[in-house]
């Protein structure tokens, strides 16, 4: 089976986001690093057996379309004028023990989602660490890509903690197109449609800490 690794909220500014989450819930995410290339950077903070990562724009990596590439997670579109702004924006889910990647690929793939290939990821830490995992790249927002980190500490045992993932909702407008992916992920996870009066797709979390709940 797999496991929720970690949830990705998008923000435009990542030293304001790290500021407003510390306000929120008391606990300041750590610097992640900036994923080269990629025209991003984080930062993360633990829910014990998970994680939250907050990403945004590198301002020392060129920005798109001048690196050639756009940022993942759509972040161009959502945080531009116009988009949603600040949300959740993705989630991951690694194997268990004894599981490969590949094994949780094929098993979305038979459940009809094709999580895609996979790619060799790294970024360099604040210390001048370079952590490496691989992963799928998400092709859909309200399904998880897939995630492995090898022999790197997964960030969920490094990052700081005292916040808890209370609760964690997909929304889509045909719930029941997403449960074959999910069961065969053996995710407990809740699926339900919008409200009537907006029908887009998105993820919705609710996190604890000692200041009370915050949601995304």
């Amino acid at each position: 089976m797999a496991v929720i690794d970690h949830l990705v909220y998008a923000v435009p500014d990542l030293a304001a986001a790290i500021d407003w989450f510390e306000e929120a819930t008391g606990v300041r995410p750590a610097i992640g690093g900036s994923h080269d290339g990629m025209g991003t950077h984080n930062a993360l903070v633990s829910f014990g057996e998970s994680y939250l990562e907050l990403i945004a724009p590198d301002p020392t990596q060129p920005d798109p379309p001048t690196s050639g590439l756009p940022r993942p997670f759509g972040l161009d579109d959502v945080l531009a004028p116009g988009g949603v702004g600040a949300s959740l924006v993705g989630f991951a889910v690694r194997p268990e023990d004894g599981e490969t990647i590949d094994d949780v690929g094929d098993r979305m793939f038979d459940a009809g989602h094709d999580p895609g290939p996979v790619a060799d990821m790294s970024r360099l830490t604040p210390d001048g660490d370079r952590l490496a995992w691989q992963l799928t790249f998400p092709t859909e927002r309200t399904l998880p890509f897939i995630i492995e980190w090898g022999d790197t500490a997964r960030p969920n045992t490094t990052q700081p903690g005292g916040v808890e993932l209370d609760d964690f909702v997909i929304v889509h407008p045909r719930p029941f197109d997403l449960l074959p992916v999910i069961a065969a992920l053996g995710l407990d996870i809740t699926v339900t449609a919008p409200d009537a009066d907006d029908q887009r797709s998105g993820l919705r979390a609710t996190v604890t800490s000692d200041l009370g709940e915050l949601h995304l």
